[in-house]
This record gives C-alpha cells, sequence and structure tokens, in this order.
C-alpha cells in the first residue's frame, strides 16, 4: 500500500500561470517528493519536513491549501488490490437517470467493495451507461453477488448494468512533476 498525493493536470496548468492558483518553488517540491508516495515511516510529514528543508506544520498548512486550491486533488491510502487477495476487480456501468446521479453515485461509492464510483457521459446509441463503480472481489461470483447489492440499492433507477473485469494490471500513474 503506498500513500500518494495526486495532482490535477488542471489544477498545475492553472497554477501555471501568476495568479490565485499560482504555485511557489516549495509547493512544487512538496508535490515533486510526495507523488511518488508518503514514505512509510511513522511520521511521514516529519521526513517529507526535513527532505524539502521547511518545518511539519508549513508541509501540512501548504499541502492543506494546494488541496483546497484543487492543486492536489486528493492525498491517499493507495491499496494494492491484487497483494490483497481482491483478484475479480470488476468496473461496474450503470445506466441511471441523469437527474438522480448526484444522489445515487454517492451513495454507491460508499459502499465498502467499491474504491471509485463516479459520472461519465453516455455515448449513445452504443453505451448507456453514465455510473460507473469498481467493485473489488476475491473470485468474479462473488463481484457479482456485490453488483447485485448495488442494483437493489439502485432499485427502479437500475435501467441496465454490466460488468467489465480486469484482463491485466496496468501501471496506474498521475500527473507527475520533475523537481
Amino acid at each position: 500500500m503506498s500513500i500518494v498525493t495526486s495532482a490535477t493536470s488542471q489544477g498545475i496548468e492553472e497554477a501555471r500561470a501568476d495568479g490565485p492558483a499560482a504555485i511557489d518553488s516549495l509547493d512544487r517540491a512538496l508535490i515533486v517528493a510526495t507523488q511518488a508516495g508518503l514514505p512509510l515511516v511513522p511520521e511521514p510529514y516529519a521526513h517529507i519536513a526535513a527532505e524539502v528543508g521547511i518545518d511539519v506544520q508549513e508541509v501540512m498548512q501548504r499541502l492543506r491549501r494546494m488541496q483546497d486550491r484543487g492543486i492536489i486533488r486528493r492525498i491517499a491510502a493507495v491499496p494494492n488490490h491484487y497483494r490483497l487477495g481482491f483478484t475479480a476487480n470488476g468496473m461496474s456501468v450503470w445506466n441511471v437517470p441523469d437527474d438522480r446521479i448526484g444522489e445515487l453515485g454517492p451513495r454507491v461509492g460508499a459502499l465498502e467493495f467499491v474504491s471509485h464510483c463516479y459520472h461519465r457521459p453516455r455515448h449513445l446509441p452504443d453505451w448507456p451507461y453514465n455510473l460507473f463503480a469498481m467493485v473489488h472481489a476475491g473470485s468474479r461470483e462473488e463481484a457479482h453477488r456485490k453488483v447485485q447489492m448495488i442494483s437493489q440499492l439502485l432499485g427502479e433507477d437500475d435501467h441496465g448494468h454490466e460488468v467489465l473485469f480486469s484482463q491485466r494490471i496496468l501501471k496506474k500513474t498521475g500527473l507527475r512533476l520533475t523537481a
């Protein structure tokens, strides 16, 4: 498992301009120091502070400020689901009423077996799905049971769904800055 900061390309683009979202050299150094993961030590922010040459409180304040401004999307634990035994990972895709996405998405995303859930545009007539939820399970049968639980949660708002199972592991990385 790693704990990473995830900078957004939009946040970085906006930060390049001189304006309210601009980042300075310390902000950039913090992004570079954390983008591959926080060190797995008892006090990771103290470690980062020493690496960058500022105190821990300033590290915390700057990370929080960049997160509030949308430059850093999140600071989160990122488990390796395969190493944890979740080998039947499926992206469940749902056709739900567009005007209900704001309510249904957070309900589905709050389920303990869903790692992420988001709204995506439909591509009619071939792709009617507008809500995506990644389901993690130890077997395809278990994944299908979990998808059925989502279907029950959605009730009459489930106008159809599919499960797309992972075929191979792809290296997943977000935007990376260089020093």
